[in-house]
């Protein structure tokens, strides 16, 4: 039997869709509950999708998994798919000891050493925080005392995400698509700017580190692509007007010939490398080469469902309607079968 947390983010829907559909026992857990490991009792696999704002799962998330996986336990995401999500620093250091190619960034922990590196840095840079999604907490820094006043900051009072980043999101997507739907989004964000969700009030200060990226220009574009096991599906996503940031934009182009192969090569070998069940990537080009901005096990399933088919690992494509979800429980299903663990 398989256990699903399903008061999670957006994969637990197809999740069990998927066991339904195929008539594969699951029950559903809480994972916020004392007593998930009783709960699991019987289940040969567990599933549990959290987002990046869910402070309370991020307090204990990675221990819960890893003793769950002592338990003989399967897990999706399981510790070696999700142990850097969310982080880009734990991102630089694990895409640098695999070799993968990267844009160069830098983390400092010490205010002088950060102050030492900028006097000889090139500008412009990229700086984020070490979390966020859709381009939030990121920052095109032009100049010397543009960075001296971020570092100033970083090991001072600290940062918390802007409450009003998603307010900001509302009136692009108003912009670009005019809609009583989108309308509406406006005025509720207008409320959460004034009364804010407990994602914000409940955030942790970022402090004591400071966490640059190289700026790669002549980009109006990046290529996500995202690897579950054998098969990579891809977007080509495009900035916005006068941005350089193309995550979270809402404007993409799913033809396959839009993708480069050497996008999706790289991420069957990066994912390959790092042992991860799913991982999804961001390419920017730096001349002739593309390089990873930045990896996460989770993303948005919007933006795929018009995805036209995916690419198997010898770089075959096959024309197909790409449910991630799906792909991801039959993963663990026949993962479970070859160990005899489940029924063929």
């Amino acid at each position: 039997m398989l256990a699903i947390h399903t008061k999670g983010e957006s994969f637990a829907a197809g999740w069990v869709e998927y066991c339904r559909e195929n008539r594969i026992p699951f029950k559903e857990v809480n994972c916020f509950s004392n007593d998930i490991m009783s709960q699991i009792d019987g289940c040969i696999a567990l599933f549990w999708h959290w987002g990046h704002t869910d402070y309370r799962a991020n307090l204990f998330v990675r221990q819960l998994i890893a003793s769950v996986e002592a338990r003989g336990v399967l897990v999706f995401p399981g510790t070696t798919t999700c142990w850097h999500y969310d982080d880009k620093v734990g991102q630089k250091y694990l895409l640098e000891a695999v070799g993968a190619p990267m844009v160069q960034s830098y983390v400092f922990y010490d205010r002088g050493q950060a102050m030492r590196w900028l006097d000889q840095a090139k500008f412009p840079l990229v700086w984020k925080l070490r979390g966020g999604a859709g381009s939030q907490n990121v920052r095109l820094v032009r100049n010397l005392q543009e960075a001296r006043a971020i570092v100033r900051r970083s090991f001072g009072r600290g940062w918390r995400s802007s409450r009003f980043h998603a307010l900001r999101e509302k009136f692009w997507h108003f912009h670009r698509r005019p809609g009583l739907g989108s309308f509406f989004d406006i005025g509720r964000g207008l409320g959460r700017a004034v009364i804010p969700h407990p994602v914000y009030r409940e955030q942790s200060i970022e402090r004591n580190y400071v966490y640059f990226q190289d700026f790669i220009p002549e980009n109006d574009h990046d290529i996500r692509v995202i690897v579950i096991g054998e098969r990579a599906i891809s977007i080509k996503r495009m900035t916005r007007e006068g941005d350089f940031r193309a995550s979270g934009s809402g404007v993409i182009i799913h033809a396959k010939d839009a993708i480069p192969e050497d996008c999706i090569r790289v991420a069957f070998d990066v994912t390959k490398m790092i042992g991860s069940q799913c991982c999804a990537f961001d390419f920017v080009r730096d001349g002739s080469d593309w390089k990873i901005i930045e990896i996460s096990y989770a993303f948005s399933l919007a933006g795929y469902i018009d995805c036209p088919g995916y690419w198997t690992s010898d770089l075959s494509w096959h024309p197909a309607r790409v449910r991630p979800e799906y792909f991801m429980v039959e993963d663990v299903v026949s993962l479970l079968k070859a160990k005899n663990i489940l029924a063929r």
